[in-house]
């Protein structure tokens, strides 16, 4: 099996394990006992939180690089480019009464763009808060959840947005 092949079956999958693991670790923050370190004695969700979250940061570094993969970023983040008319196109149609389009370069790509954003600061700010000395622990802490509370409210967008997409098939 070559490399190729093998990154093409891991990229198949990545938005679902992303997806997934990530249910997963906001559904059992709330049973995380840790504030600057992982204690000897850390109980299973802590120990998963910890772990389960090193492994979904690989995984959101992964599924970055497969949407940033042959030029795709120019769909997710257009404003980089300063191309807002597709943008404008979704909002006009909006106010219009008329459901945004999913794919090319306007709303819902952008609010995904943001979302790939969000996940990889959550992951960044994990990584970080996992390796820093205990002094700064707090600190990365209170970033990482910050970054993961606007995840949760970027995924309970990105679901209603599916649901009306989905909704579309059905009219």
């Amino acid at each position: 099996m070559t490399l190729k092949l093998i990154w093409q079956k891991i990229a198949a999958k990545l938005h679902a394990l992303v997806l997934v693991m990530s249910v997963i670790l906001v559904c059992t923050s709330p049973w995380v006992l840790m504030g600057r370190q992982l204690s000897e004695n850390a109980g299973f969700w802590s120990l998963f939180h910890v772990y389960g979250g090193l492994i979904t940061a690989c995984l959101a570094l992964l599924f970055a690089i497969k949407i940033c993969f042959k030029g795709q970023w120019r769909q997710f983040f257009p404003w980089l480019l300063l191309d807002f008319n597709p943008l404008k196109i979704d909002l006009v149609g909006i106010v219009k009464g008329r459901t945004p389009m999913s794919g090319g370069k306007g709303l819902l790509s952008i609010v995904e763009g943001i979302g790939i954003i969000l996940l990889l600061l959550v992951a960044v700010t994990g990584v970080i808060w996992y390796f820093v000395d205990l002094g700064d622990a707090l600190t990365w802490r209170s970033y990482h959840q910050i970054f993961a509370q606007c995840f949760i409210g970027f995924m309970i967008i990105h679901l209603l947005l599916g649901l009306l997409h989905i909704k579309d098939f059905f009219d």
